[in-house]
């Protein structure tokens, strides 16, 4: 039967998670279903040692049948052996032996049958054990589900909240709840602005490969989302950062394409005028 996990460690991880949720509600519905996790752990950990000494019977008996069998098995040889060596005797005492080697094989068939019956009923313990396992299992995973699902704030709360240990300096907890947003909301329309913000933590750091990840995953999912034009204008700044000059001079002039008038624009113009290249691919040096 497969391992199932520790009571302690699934109630220090509800407990964890539920000390994240802000509403009473929601705890003693973490509670509840905590409770009902260790209940069901209970109950199948008693059905486990029943159904484990139950199996140990049937496997002491069939040790036993076996050896019975073995026994048997050994005695019918002899008399088999014997059988033959007094051919010469009496008719009366030939029948007797006769009988006896039959009593001996019925007895054989017997302890056969026996043992094929216990074999299939420990079978039949074995695969019922593993179902309860299972099914087991599914519940534990399905409460430990909705447990997650209870302990994460709204999509507002949670964004704002990372917005605001972003902006005050907070990178690891905003790291942290920005990936979680996009965990737990990929399709709203903030999720390109946590995807800008983690690529943009991520740029900080130095990590620049990471970073263009990031911006590149705003701009594939998110176009027209409002971080669009910033995620390609910090795209060639990482390139361009990471040694991929070309490819971050590109980008720049993309932006200055696509979004002639904005900002971003007027930075990506500044930057190209540095590196001493035209704002379009002309071959003209930028004045």
């Amino acid at each position: 039967m497969k391992t199932l996990r520790s009571p302690i460690f699934i109630t220090l991880l509800a407990a964890c998670l539920a000390g994240t949720t802000p509403a009473w509600g929601v705890n003693r519905e973490i509670v509840e279903l905590q409770t009902q996790v260790q209940n069901l752990q209970t109950q199948l950990t008693q059905m486990q040692q029943s159904l484990d000494e139950r199996m140990g019977v049937l496997k002491h008996l069939m040790d036993q049948n076996t050896d019975s069998i073995n026994k048997v098995t050994s005695a019918i040889t002899n008399m088999q052996t014997t059988l033959q060596k007094e051919q010469s005797d009496t008719n009366n005492h030939v029948d007797q032996l006769s009988g006896q080697l039959q009593s001996l094989n019925d007895s054989l068939d017997e302890l056969k049958a026996r043992l094929g019956k216990a074999t299939k009923s420990l079978e039949d313990l074995q695969t019922a054990q593993q179902n309860m396992a299972a099914q087991a299992n599914q519940q534990v995973q399905a409460q430990q589900q909705q447990q997650q699902q209870l302990a994460v704030p709204p999509p507002d709360v949670l964004y704002n909240n990372a917005l605001r240990d972003y902006n005050g300096g907070n990178a690891d907890l905003a790291k942290q709840q920005f990936s979680d947003y996009v965990k737990n909301y990929p399709n709203t329309d903030l999720a390109g602005n946590a995807y800008f913000y983690l690529a943009e933590m991520d740029f900080h750091t130095g990590n620049y490969p990471q970073a263009v990840k990031g911006y590149d995953q705003v701009l594939q999912s998110f176009p027209d989302g409002t971080k669009a034009a910033s995620a390609e204008l910090k795209k060639g700044f990482a390139l361009i950062e990471s040694g991929q000059k070309d490819a971050g001079i590109t980008a720049l002039r993309h932006v200055v394409q696509r979004y002639p008038r904005s900002n971003e624009a007027m930075q990506a113009k500044d930057r190209l005028r540095k590196l001493g290249v035209a704002t379009a691919s002309t071959g003209r040096r930028a004045e």
